[in-house]
């Protein structure tokens, strides 16, 4: 199956789990920098029907119109972890994104119908996101994204000055 069959966007972003964040830089930094770094924290997200929270440092960066993320996990429950319990680094996600929630749920029940399901997912006002894997295998995530629009012209902004070299 091809995901551009389901009709999805194309990818915004590769995500990458990485075991130290400042030796990826080190690695990747001259292939996609410069990075943009910070470190965030989830709280009440839905992981494998769970409630948790994650802390995660993040390191993001452009090539071409594609966002590079690396991702360091620091604490809780997620993806990343269980990706780095499994002893994996490196490629773990590709994200799409969606302009509303409606939009971003009909991807999820199109890929549904694919065996695809949620394993972590996230609603606030400002932003959702779902994670989703696929029945057969484990291993490369596909992640939804939509956010409210004046959190995604506040989002693109600060892309653009990750463009530009500078913090965003």
């Amino acid at each position: 199956m091809k995901l551009d069959a389901i009709g999805l966007p194309p990818v915004e972003q590769v995500g990458y789990v990485v075991r130290d964040l400042d030796a990826a830089l080190a690695l990747y930094g001259p292939l996609f920098g410069p990075f943009v770094t910070m470190e965030t924290t989830t709280k009440g997200a839905s992981y494998r029907g769970r409630t948790c929270d994650v802390t995660l440092k993040l390191a993001i960066a452009l090539s071409g119109d594609t966002e590079i993320e690396l991702i360091q996990w620091v604490d809780g429950e997620s993806p990343h972890k269980e990706f780095i319990d499994q002893g994996r680094e490196g490629i773990h996600h590709i994200r799409f994104g969606f302009d509303g929630g409606e939009e971003m749920q009909a991807a999820m029940d199109k890929l549904a119908a694919h065996g695809f399901r949620p394993i972590w997912d996230y609603r606030s006002p400002e932003s959702s996101y779902a994670y989703l894997e696929h029945e057969t295998q484990r291993g490369l995530l596909l992640e939804l994204l939509t956010m409210a629009p004046e959190v995604a012209a506040g989002y693109r902004a600060w892309l653009a000055g990750v463009r530009r070299g500078g913090e965003g």
